[in-house]
């Protein structure tokens, strides 16, 4: 037993070690965002929240930001109205064609990101489509959809199939079926898919070099003022990014947990 303790104390410190070791870097733009920083010494006696003010007036990151919501969410909206139907018509079961359908969806997310932009920046270029932000929310909705559409798959081949046949026999009509039983199962599904498609189409940077145009998006906005030189508003800017990523993972974690799992830790 004594010996069963010193190896759990042992494990939990190098877990600790290896998490520190891991996670440590990402406590230092924290710390230069909010104490001022000389000759590479944090100056604890000085707190300072003057890097998040230069950061609010700057136009260039806020409209970037703008960007990156606008084409977030509107990769989200078309991936979970895409994914959730390509979901269920795979899910019939006697749907032809099932194979090569989702050979089709997953084969973008398993490129590499490069390759995705040089296909789209090629198409888009062949077709004379202006490259915008409907470029990048088109190229960022293709690299999410085999996400969506995974999660949302596997939430309906969990449920019960006499769920619907109970619900027709009762004289619901497809949409009210769809509407009042398989949607509310699907709440935490779409829920938990939407926080990961949004968090990789925050994060998406290779594929929207290759297809924007004027308008940038945070990630390549980031970019250009790092080859710069790192100053107290790229601080401030990684910690909010870090702040939100968090959020997302904890709100990821919260909707893709099963719902059993959550009672019994409850």
């Amino acid at each position: 037993m004594i010996a069963s303790r010193g190896a759990m104390v042992l494990l939990a410190c190098l877990t600790g070690f290896v998490f520190l070791l891991l996670y440590g870097p990402l406590l230092l733009p924290i710390v230069s965002s909010l104490f001022t920083v000389k000759q590479g010494l944090v100056q604890w006696d000085q707190p300072t929240l003057q890097a998040y003010g230069t950061l609010a007036a700057n136009e260039g990151i806020l409209e970037a930001l703008r960007n990156t919501f606008m084409v977030g969410i509107s990769a989200v909206i078309l991936s979970l109205v895409l994914g959730t139907a390509l979901a269920f018509y795979v899910n019939s079961g006697e749907s032809p064609g099932r194979q090569f359908l989702q050979f089709l969806i997953f084969l973008p997310f398993l490129l590499p990101p490069i390759i995705i932009g040089l296909s789209l920046l090629i198409f888009f270029r062949e077709i004379a489509f202006p490259r915008s932000l409907v470029t990048i929310i088109i190229g960022h909705t293709v690299f999410v959809l085999a996400l969506v559409y995974r999660i949302v798959l596997v939430r309906l081949q969990a449920l019960s199939r006499s769920l619907v046949e109970a619900s027709f026999d009762l004289g619901a009509s497809g949409w009210q079926t769809f509407r009042l039983v398989l949607l509310p199962n699907l709440t935490g599904a779409l829920a938990g898919a939407a926080v990961l498609a949004f968090a990789l189409s925050f994060d998406e940077t290779l594929i929207t070099i290759l297809v924007t145009g004027t308008q940038n998006t945070l990630p390549i906005r980031l970019w250009a003022m790092m080859r710069l030189g790192f100053t107290p508003d790229i601080n401030a800017l990684v910690t909010l990014i870090l702040a939100f990523t968090t959020a997302l993972c904890l709100l990821a974690a919260r909707y893709l947990t099963p719902r059993e799992l959550l009672a019994e830790e409850s």
